[in-house]
């Protein structure tokens, strides 16, 4: 059968145009914190590519007071920077209920992710984003200095102890510092340890008519506390570090004992990073003898921004990067400790993960946080070491900025308090919360 030539012509045309639509490119931003769980996602994204290869990933990678700045800005003037978004269980259920968020299809086996924090990145029984991981925080230590001391870490220690400890494993010769605990402002960074110390010291942000409480006997307890365990026994500089900063620190020999995430557990074991790896060991994180420990509950989760063009192809990686498949990527190329943690029930079930030295104790962290009743005495809110409302991050970043002022020796514990005090009174006023 003969073709003419312009026959010809059309069907090459039509096969050309058919190969350049099956080719075609979707690129999607991607925002996200620039901790050791979301790099080490990056390096794995060759798996994604062969599923989807008209799919460009582009990466905007962060520091975390910085990512929450930048993304919070974006989603609030619906900037359209971003197609996936690194956000938290503070801001998920106030976006998601704004109408922010897009609500999540295709997310594998929801029915797997653990209920506390499924319920944290819902609003309306509606989940608008997947965990990539989930996260209390414990304490993890030097056993070699502690039997150095003389001392043996209990599984469930006070603070009577930790303090103690602190104080017996400092050598400053050497450069070692009992313990380090983030000092940087913020109220993700500084805000996260101080308000779930507080909860155990009996401390509360607001009582039941939302009045501030920073100039109660908890909370000065707590600020002074925290300030001369860090002045004995923290590391100099301190009103600088945050998480990462800790985290170089011990991974580097420096600390005897960190009071963090339970996120960093991969990184402290792991001996390609680690000088310590082999002497760390983990348990709960303190109490005052009040019924309260120092734990707190969040999960860094991925999120489709409302004023996303490229929802389906969004949807497509958080799938991928938060599903069952990944974590077994993550276990065969790394082994199970560098898999993220606290997400799924499934994933507390394997024997192997079970067999990760921190793999229990972040289960038994995260169970020991309870948002609905974070501290002693009854309080309007919910949140572990924030509280969901939403004026709650810009008043905490004030207070985180006096809280690391105070520990930078810049004004008296005292004064901080009363400053925060005052601030947050206004604040809460000009909000209507105070009548």
């Amino acid at each position: 059968m003969k073709m003419t030539v312009r026959a010809l012509l059309g069907a090459s045309a039509l096969f050309g145009f058919a190969t350049f639509a099956q080719a075609e490119t979707t690129e999607i931003t991607i925002a996200t914190v620039n901790n050791g769980d979301m790099i080490r996602m990056q390096g794995l994204t060759d798996d994604f590519y062969k599923s989807n290869p008209n799919i460009k990933l582009n990466w905007v990678t962060l520091e975390e007071n910085d990512l929450r700045q930048k993304v919070t800005k974006d989603i609030s003037t619906k900037g359209g920077q971003y197609d996936v978004l690194t956000i938290g269980m503070y801001e998920t259920p106030i976006w998601g209920a704004k109408g922010w968020l897009v609500p999540l299809k295709g997310v594998d086996d929801p029915a797997d992710i653990l209920p506390a924090v499924a319920g944290g990145l819902s609003a309306g029984g509606t989940l608008y984003a997947a965990p990539f991981y989930g996260e209390s925080s414990f304490v993890m230590y030097r056993k070699d200095l502690m039997a150095k001391a003389g001392l043996t870490m209990p599984d469930k220690p006070t603070w009577d102890f930790i303090i103690d400890a602190a104080n017996k494993m400092t050598d400053r010769a050497n450069g070692v510092n009992g313990i380090c605990l983030r000092g940087k402002a913020g109220w993700g960074e500084n805000m996260a340890f101080i308000t779930a110390m507080s909860n155990s010291f009996g401390a509360r942000w607001f009582d039941e008519k939302w009045h501030p409480q920073f100039d109660s006997a908890a909370w000065k307890d707590t600020l002074n506390t925290y300030l001369k365990v860090m002045k004995d026994d923290g590391p100099e500089g301190a009103s600088g570090n945050g998480f990462s900063e800790n985290l170089a620190l011990f991974q580097s020999g420096k600390c005897g004992m960190w009071s963090d995430a339970t996120a960093a557990g991969s990184f402290v074991i792991d001996p390609k990073a680690s000088k310590v790896a082999d002497q760390v060991g983990f348990t709960l994180a303190p109490d005052k003898g009040l019924g309260k420990r120092a734990n707190w509950l969040w999960a860094w989760a991925l999120a489709v921004p409302a004023g996303s063009t490229k929802v389906d192809a969004a949807e497509k990686f958080i799938g991928w990067a938060t599903s069952k498949h990944y974590a077994e990527l993550v276990a065969a190329k790394q082994g199970w400790a560098a898999v993220p943690p606290g997400t799924r029930i499934s994933l507390y079930a394997n024997p192997e993960y079970l067999k990760v030295p921190f793999a229990k104790m972040t289960l038994d962290s995260m169970n020991a946080a309870d948002p609905t009743h974070p501290t002693v005495d009854p309080v309007p809110y919910t949140g572990v070491q924030f509280v969901a409302i939403p004026e709650f991050a810009g008043i905490a970043t004030k207070v985180g900025e006096l809280f690391s002022a105070a520990l930078a020796g810049q004004m008296s514990a005292d004064d901080a308090l009363a400053q925060a005090q005052s601030y947050t009174t206004d604040a809460m006023t000009k909000a209507g919360y105070i009548k």
